[in-house]
């Protein structure tokens, strides 16, 4: 039998965060293990529970969910953060994304994107709202433009093989691996291989780092 997904939910609305708990419990694969409404008592929740991960509000009293995130990730490395917010200014999104969230939400989603999301972030992929995206993509194209990649670099875009390329750019987007394997005609265990040959190449360690690396070394553009 499938491990089972414990989550803690951290929003401060109890409302809200009591109603999408009950809608996950529904779920075969998903335990909610945890509530929290601020930042402190979601980290003091992790150290007792250590869940696989935190769906995580920004905006809270007291510890916000950048500082939770942050401090969660530098002592539980194993726990991952998944960010569920009305808010998508710039200030939040990156300042969460460096804290180091594997994900990035939108409240507007419906609850079968949150599933598919928690599910996607277990199995070690970055599921990120379009709006999001977008917003990465735009960033890191407007930093590659200012800092033109160096010789060294460049050659970097020679070890790429052109399916590694495709895959990318379809990651980039914020595809899941299965949609990018439908969309390639390949299927999403190949996606995760030429993922894992990319994750080597470029250094990093994430479908993330892999995004904002390749486009600073000017392997993707926001025309991609």
């Amino acid at each position: 039998m499938a491990e089972r997904i414990r989550i803690i939910l951290v929003d401060d609305h109890v409302i809200l965060r009591q109603g999408t708990a009950e809608l996950l419990r529904h779920e075969p694969d998903i335990d909610v293990v945890g509530e929290a409404g601020d930042g402190q008592a979601a980290i003091d929740l992790v150290g007792i529970h250590r869940p696989h991960i935190v769906v995580m509000d920004v905006r809270m009293p007291g510890t916000s969910g950048v500082e939770a995130t942050r401090h969660i990730r530098e002592t539980w490395p194993d726990v991952q953060v998944l960010i569920l917010t009305a808010h998508d200014d710039d200030q939040y999104v990156f300042s969460l994304l460096e804290a180091g969230a594997s994900g990035y939400l939108l409240k507007n989603a419906p609850i079968t994107e949150l599933v598919k999301a928690i599910r996607q972030v277990h199995a070690g992929e970055s599921p990120l709202a379009p709006s999001i995206a977008r917003k990465i993509v735009a960033r890191m194209t407007a930093a590659a433009l200012r800092t033109p990649a160096s010789g060294g670099e460049a050659a970097m875009v020679e070890e790429l093989t052109e399916r590694e390329l495709a895959v990318l750019q379809l990651v980039a987007q914020g595809m899941s691996n299965r949609a990018a394997g439908e969309a390639l005609f390949i299927s999403d265990r190949t996606v995760q291989a030429h993922l894992t040959n990319i994750y080597a190449k470029l250094g990093v360690t994430t479908r993330l780092d892999a995004v904002m690396t390749a486009i600073r070394k000017g392997l993707l553009t926001l025309e991609s």
